[in-house]
């Protein structure tokens, strides 16, 4: 008997945790990455690890960072973990330890790290998954694993990660530190950074159009105000007519 959850399983569940409704720009960014962790967790091979859980958080947060209302944000990442039968506080904590990692780490060191050259002493389990990734054959890579990886070098320096030079020999050794195909990573990331671009104007367009319709809906409250003051006299003469006559 087949016991593997499907897409809709997970879509429904979703739906059924949050139960608000999300904006019509946002529910195909959400459902899109609510697919991809879907069949990414059905896979066979697929093993959860830190890396993969700062692409998650990082790509997710990105895109909704502009999401109104703010407070639903945590409420749809809940959800979505959820739905994938996930704890999103083991996303979060992993997420934190490895941004503080790279805060107070250069590059280089960050690099050393993956290479296993230089073992940092709270953070070995995170190392121990690096050197198992490395070593295993059947490794299931993924988009949201290399934007996590991505995310570790930018929190690092994010002045490196926008010189391309710089930017393309770090990758490089990434790829070698872990096994993984260079040329997968680099597309997945050139794909990420320009949905990221596209997004970012589509927000500027809809809070434009959020300001027009603010603006019309303000000019009408202006104009029946204006209406109201500039004739008085229309109130008192309906009133005048309803009141019988001495």
């Amino acid at each position: 008997m087949n016991n593997v959850r499907t897409v809709s399983d997970t879509k429904r569940a979703f739906y059924n945790i949050h139960t608000r409704p999300i904006n019509s720009i946002y529910r195909r960014v959400v459902e899109e990455l609510m697919v991809e962790m879907h069949l990414l967790t059905v896979n066979v091979d697929f093993r959860y690890d830190s890396f993969y859980a700062l692409g998650v958080y990082t790509s997710f947060h990105r895109f909704m960072q502009a999401y109104r209302p703010e407070q639903d944000i945590a409420s749809i990442f809940d959800g979505l973990c959820k739905a994938l039968q996930d704890d999103p506080q083991r996303y979060r904590q992993d997420t934190a330890r490895l941004e503080a990692l790279a805060s107070r780490s250069s590059v280089a060191e960050i690099l050393a790290w993956l290479e296993q050259v230089n073992p940092i002493a709270d953070v070995n389990d995170f190392q121990e998954q690096a050197r198992a990734i490395a070593h295993n054959s059947t490794f299931k890579y993924s988009r949201l694993f290399a934007i996590g990886l991505f995310t570790l070098l930018e929190t690092a320096d994010a002045a490196l990660v926008k010189d391309e030079a710089k930017r393309t020999e770090a990758l490089k050794r990434v790829c070698a530190a872990l096994n993984i195909s260079e040329e997968k990573l680099q597309k997945d990331l050139e794909l990420y950074r320009s949905n990221l671009e596209k997004m970012a104007q589509a927000q500027i367009v809809m809070e434009d159009v959020l300001k027009a319709e603010r603006k019309k809906r303000e000019d009408r409250e202006r104009a029946k105000t204006a209406a109201k003051t500039a004739n008085p006299a229309d109130s008192t003469e309906a009133k005048g007519e309803a009141t019988p006559g001495a």
